[in-house]
């Protein structure tokens, strides 16, 4: 049998005591506020019952739960009242139906059908035609079911009682049918067992009950022994001592559902109202089959020995026998509810319900009384279980209930609401988070009084829902743990007292300490203010909530997460929370903070205290060593100073921090002067001149962004860059000069990694330089050429003489300091002017300065450049000493390239001379070509007869008046063809096409 339950789902409203020792009660019919009851001497009585009144509170349910005498009977006694009896026959009353919505009661008894009214005023009449009835059922239609209609099915009835109706519906044995012209009530259908045979009749019923008569509408084989029958659809279920077999009401076939086994209890069906479905008692199990008799969900175990009656109430069975009644849900098949309403051996007990899909009242009956019992509204099921700390059955059946669609949602709100601060006073943190995030009304703002002690920024926003009233009042969560532990520790003196308490069994063997369930209670609540930020709240409770979150991340250390949400958006109160983080050292939390709500200023002056003091342990990063963890948190103070100043345009505050970071890490110096988040840029004077002088890299950077970024064409700005560079330049040259020395060549070799790691700027700077001074014409170049004179920056002055137009000076450096005779030969290129290259050679041939003459180079440019030159100068500026072997081959190639030129220029002139001559030519003969005019010519352009008038002709023989000659044009014809765009070529001595 399953396991008892402490819960409470019926509870008696009602009792009755026969009036006479003499009566027996041996059948019950439920309808509505009134209860019939039959008795063995053939007596029917009617009770009228009255539900309203408030209910008695009954013993709380234990495993052995106290006799329903325990109750007063005086208040259950007002409840019922008898108002009628009557009497059927002298043999008991077998079964009852009252067909409530025409007013009529049908009663076996004896092997007759009686009918009378549900008042009991009229006469008992029998109906005739039926003797030796042993089982009947009334035929139940589902909601949604498709059962056949017999009563307008005339195949359904016999041959000869088709004849017999068109005769007037008399049967032989005198029993009148019914008019076919009348109305007919298919719910008044019934099936009834005869010995061997099986009649589906139906009630002809009128507004006189001793007219009252029956239609046969078919009959079929049954067998001998039926103890129980149930109709529902086209199906008939019977129950004999051998099993249970369905029978078709519209086909008459017949087979087994299920076969009892031998000594078992004798069968019983009842029919399940709420999902149309029937129960088969095979011993002490219930079966639960549908109208075709295929087993559905699971079976129900009840207890040893089987019951003697069943009940079908909404979604529970209930099943009585020696004077117990047990409550199972059909679904679990648990039994939730054990009443005890008699003595054991009290004698056959009868259990009648209400018939529809809604019961709320049971009826319960031993041969001398009867009880009735109400259903437990599910709200009150539920407040009885959690005031037990019953909370694992308080869900159980709120997730039945929901299953079932009975609870409502706002009603399963309240309840995870409730349940979730029952548990929070019970200590059992994580379970009432957990309820808490299914409630979809329950506000965040509810446990705040849990976080902070009242009065605070947020008491008034706390609603007073009060929700069931089954928890106290909410009390920060210091004293819920300590109210807690002080309850465990009663709990365990009364237990050692034999004392039996409601204390979890889990805390009672094993004694949590305070220290775990304070963190534990924060944690859980940690967790129900992270969810709530996600939903749709109104600012003060935003600002709460977070805040509040802020205050828990504090209590458990939560460093991450108190920086993880200081640093996003979020709606904490700065007010609430300086001193606290300032007074645990939270100082970058403070700063995540403060920067996160605007207030830069302070924001930076915090970064600016951690990256002073990070070696004295105010921070540390556990994955790196001691020098390493010092180093990456002041760079970390210096990165999160920088987003701040990356944008604000607060010039002042910018520059105050600037140096400092400066120090740290030169690139975010950078970062912060060359950013373009802000609104407002920087005045760059105020930053040149705030720029400390050592961090040359820092200024240049900046410079370079305002020249190639924010395309500055300040000349100061460009001179002031240029010299920066040239001053790096001459630094960089001397110090590698000075490394090539050998004593200091190891030493500077392993300087040389440390520069490189520490520049912000990958490129050289003469690199940088070289390409600044050819490309900029904003800065002045005397300027730089005079800081960089007496240097060794000979590429740096070629370019600067070059700005400066001194080309004797430019080639000098080239071919002279640089010996770049490609870039010498480059430049005169650039000039463009012969005397250039002989102002080259002459340089490569009397380089003075004592050095020797650069007769290779010379040779070079003769040969590159030779045929641009005159060979007579050339032969008038080669000096006596150069080797002729040098020369000779050079100066021969000068020589046949001038004559070849000179020839190649003849052969030009006189072919142009032809072309000249052939045009004149041809000029000559279409001026010499003649035209004959007679009195018939019309102009080509305006059709009009020339006759005398003056005319022209074009080259494409094209003739036009004067008019229309001065209109077109000379050199477009009427045509349209243009001859200075589209030449006319005609075939001449030199040009044939």
């Amino acid at each position: 049998m399953a396991k008892l339950k402490s819960r409470i789902a019926l509870e008696p409203f009602a009792h009755f005591d026969l009036p006479t020792h003499h009566l027996s009660v041996s059948s019950l019919s439920l309808s509505q506020s009134t209860l019939y009851v039959g008795t063995r001497n053939g007596s029917l009585l009617l009770l009228s019952l009255n539900p309203t009144p408030t209910p008695t509170p009954t013993p709380t349910p234990t495993p052995n739960p106290p006799p329903i005498e325990s109750v007063s009977f005086a208040s259950l006694s007002r409840n019922v009242s008898l108002l009628r009896t009557v009497s059927v026959s002298g043999s008991p009353v077998e079964s009852i139906f009252v067909l409530s919505e025409i007013g009529v009661v049908l009663v076996l008894s004896d092997g007759f059908l009686f009918i009378t009214d549900s008042l009991l005023i009229h006469p008992v009449k029998k109906l005739g035609g039926l003797k030796g009835v042993s089982v009947i059922a009334r035929r139940f239609r589902g909601t949604h079911s498709q059962s056949t209609d017999l009563t307008d099915n005339a195949s359904n009835s016999s041959k000869g009682q088709r004849i017999l109706d068109k005769f007037g519906g008399v049967r032989t044995n005198g029993v009148k049918s019914k008019d076919l012209e009348q109305n007919r009530e298919g719910n008044y259908v019934f099936a009834l067992v005869i010995g061997k045979k099986l009649m589906l009749i139906e009630l002809v019923l009128s507004s006189d009950l001793a007219n009252a008569s029956f239609v046969i509408l078919r009959e079929m084989q049954c067998f001998d022994g039926v103890k129980s029958m149930v109709w529902l659809d086209d199906s008939i279920i019977v129950g004999t001592i051998n099993g249970y077999s369905l029978f078709s009401c519209v086909t008459g076939q017949s087979g087994v559902i299920f076969s009892l086994p031998d000594l078992s209890r004798p069968p019983l069906l009842k029919l399940l109202w709420r999902n149309w479905e029937v129960l088969l008692l095979v011993d002490n199990v219930g079966v639960i089959v549908d109208a075709l008799g295929q087993p559905v969900g699971g079976s129900l175990v009840f207890r040893k020995g089987g019951p003697d009656s069943i009940g079908d109430l909404s979604s529970y069975v209930v099943v009585v026998r020696d004077g117990k009644m047990d409550l199972y849900h059909k679904k679990s098949g648990n039994c939730i509810q054990t009443l005890t309403f008699g003595v054991e051996g009290v004698g056959q007990c009868i259990v009648a319900n209400e018939e529809n899909r809604s019961g709320e009242f049971a009826a319960v009956a031993t041969p001398t009384k009867l009880i009735c019992f109400r259903k437990v509204p599910s709200e009150e099921q539920i407040k009885d279980l959690l005031r037990k700390k019953n909370f694992n059955e308080a869900i159980s059946l709120v997730e039945e209930l929901e299953c079932e669609g009975e609870l409502s949602k706002e009603v399963l709100s309240l309840f995870h609401a409730q349940v979730g601060f029952l548990l929070l006073f019970d200590l059992h943190f994580k379970e009432a988070v957990d309820h808490f995030l299914q409630s979809e009304t329950m506000q965040p703002s509810e446990v705040f009084p849990f976080i902070m002690r009242d009065p605070n920024r947020w008491s008034l926003l706390v609603p007073r829902n009060r929700y069931w009233g089954l928890h106290p009042p909410p009390v920060p969560l210091e004293d819920v743990v300590d109210d807690g532990l002080l309850a465990i520790q009663r709990a365990i003196f009364l237990r050692k007292a034999g004392v039996e308490t409601v204390v979890d069994e889990c805390f009672l063997s094993n004694p949590p300490t305070r220290a775990e369930l304070l963190e534990s209670a924060i944690k859980n609540i940690i967790r129900y203010l992270e969810v709530s930020r996600q939903k749709d709240l109104t600012l003060a409770v935003k600002e709460g909530v977070d805040t509040l979150l802020m205050y828990l991340y504090r209590a458990l250390n939560y460093v991450d997460d108190m920086e993880k949400l200081a640093s996003s958006e979020n709606y904490c109160i700065v007010e609430e929370l300086e001193t606290l983080l300032d007074g645990s050292g939270h100082l970058r939390a403070l700063a995540f903070l403060y920067a996160s709500k605007g207030m830069s200023s302070k924001a930076l002056a915090i970064w600016r205290i951690l990256a002073r003091n990070y070696s004295s342990g105010l921070w540390k990063d556990p994955g790196m060593h001691d020098g390493a963890c010092v180093t990456s948190g002041r760079e970390t103070a210096a990165t999160e100073a920088s987003n701040i100043l990356e944008d604000s345009s607060d010039q002042d505050l910018v520059l105050q921090h600037l140096a400092w970071i400066a120090d740290l890490n030169p690139a975010l110096a950078v970062r912060i002067l060359t950013s373009e988040k802000r609104t407002n840029q920087l005045s760059p004077d105020e930053v040149i001149a705030a720029i400390d002088p050592k961090k040359v890299e820092i200024l240049q950077c900046y410079l370079q962004w305002l020249i190639e970024e924010q395309d500055s064409d300040d000349t100061r700005l460009h001179t002031l860059y240029a010299l920066s560079l040239a001053k790096s330049a001459i630094e960089s040259f001397n110090s590698e000069s000075s490394s090539q020395s050998p004593d200091t060549g190891r030493q500077e070799h392993l300087k040389t990694p440390d520069i490189q790691r520490e520049s912000i700027i990958q490129s050289p700077v003469r690199n940088r330089l070289q390409i600044f001074l050819q490309s900029s014409d904003l800065y002045d170049p005397e300027e730089v050429l005079d800081l960089i004179q007496d240097s060794e920056l000979w590429l740096e002055k070629a370019i600067l003489y070059r700005k400066l137009g001194q080309e004797s000076l430019v080639l000098q450096i080239l071919a002279l300091k640089l010996e770049d005779s490609e870039a010498a030969e480059q430049y005169c290129a650039e000039i463009g002017r012969p005397d250039a290259y002989m102002q080259l050679l002459d340089m490569y041939l009397d380089p003075q300065d004592g050095k020797e003459p650069m007769f290779k180079a010379a040779v070079r440019l003769l040969h590159n450049r030779g045929e641009s030159l005159d060979p007579l100068q050339v032969l008038e500026t080669l000096s006596p000493d150069m080797p002729l072997q040098l020369a000779s081959e050079t100066i021969l190639r000068m020589l046949r390239a001038r004559l070849h030129h000179h020839r190649q220029g003849q052969i030009v002139h006189y072919l142009s001379r032809a072309v000249h001559i052939d045009a004149r030519l041809a000029r000559l003969e279409e001026r010499s070509r003649l035209v004959q005019i007679n009195d018939e010519s019309l102009c080509d352009s305006c059709h009009a007869r020339l006759g005398t008038k003056l005319f022209a002709m074009y080259p494409d023989d094209t003739v036009v008046c004067y008019k229309c000659f001065r209109r077109q044009g000379e050199s477009t014809s009427v045509t349209g063809r243009d001859f200075k765009q589209d030449v006319l070529f005609k075939p001449g001595w030199l040009v044939t096409r």
